[in-house]
């Protein structure tokens, strides 16, 4: 008996979710998810083509990157997830791309100012980029040394992972988490649409204004504000 499948089962789904919102090119991109009461994770295992992958080839891990089961070799950025999850003890789930407008942005080296409600909706600051990593990171175990460079980016910012959901690293590419790997890929979606829209507004007008304070409070609140009105309530 499989005792992993349900975990499994959610982190293949992300990751198959990934592929359909045209998040990533062949294999690039990865999802996790994580069980804390194991203390492991699944991710999608490396260079495996989406049309070909099942879910129990979502190989099974515990939080210093030790395979505990799967046949195939994990994703080469493991140890960013395995890291992330040591750390902040709230988080559920991972997604990591290579979508174009979000890896532009970090290429640029540029936070994603807040210039609409879009973004506003989803949170209250400019979406940060963490410098490219130091050289000593580069040569040693780089894949770990990736959660470094985002815990270090948090720190210096003054920023919570709970708040902010997403960043992008300096010449790579966007992270986000969330509650679990469902909402990990819902704000890759975000993050990549957000990064698109901010792409164009500042090529219709380089001098364009981040928006002003009292709206980005506005429409953050009413979705996330203890009064929210946005969405419905079902009973059940």
């Amino acid at each position: 008996m499989n005792t992993y499948k349900e975990l499994q089962r959610e982190c293949y789904e992300a990751n198959m979710q990934l592929d359909a919102l045209k998040l990533v090119v062949y294999t690039f991109g990865n999802v996790s998810a994580v069980d804390r009461d194991k203390g492991i994770f699944a991710i999608k295992p490396s260079g495996v083509p989406y049309d070909v992958l099942k879910p129990e080839d979502m190989v099974i891990l515990d939080f210093d990157a030790n395979v505990i089961e799967g046949r195939l070799r994990p994703s080469s950025d493991t140890k960013t997830h395995a890291y992330l999850y040591k750390n902040w003890e709230n988080i559920g789930g991972i997604s990591h791309t290579h979508a174009i407008y979000s890896v532009a942005w970090a290429q640029a080296q540029m936070d994603i100012p807040v210039f609409g409600t879009t973004h506003a909706d989803h949170l209250t600051t400019d979406i940060p980029c963490a410098p490219p990593m130091r050289d000593e990171l580069i040569e040693g175990n780089y894949e770990y040394n990736t959660g470094i460079q985002i815990l270090e980016c948090f720190k210096e910012k003054k920023l919570s992972p709970e708040e902010v959901e997403m960043v992008l690293i300096g010449n790579h590419g966007p992270f986000t988490w969330g509650k679990n790997a469902e909402k990990a890929v819902y704000n890759s979606k975000v993050l990549e649409t957000i990064a698109e829209m901010a792409y164009l507004t500042r090529q219709i007008n380089p001098d364009a204004e981040r928006l002003k304070e009292s709206l980005i409070k506005k429409h953050y609140e009413r979705k996330h504000g203890k009064n929210a009105y946005y969405g419905q309530e079902f009973k059940h």
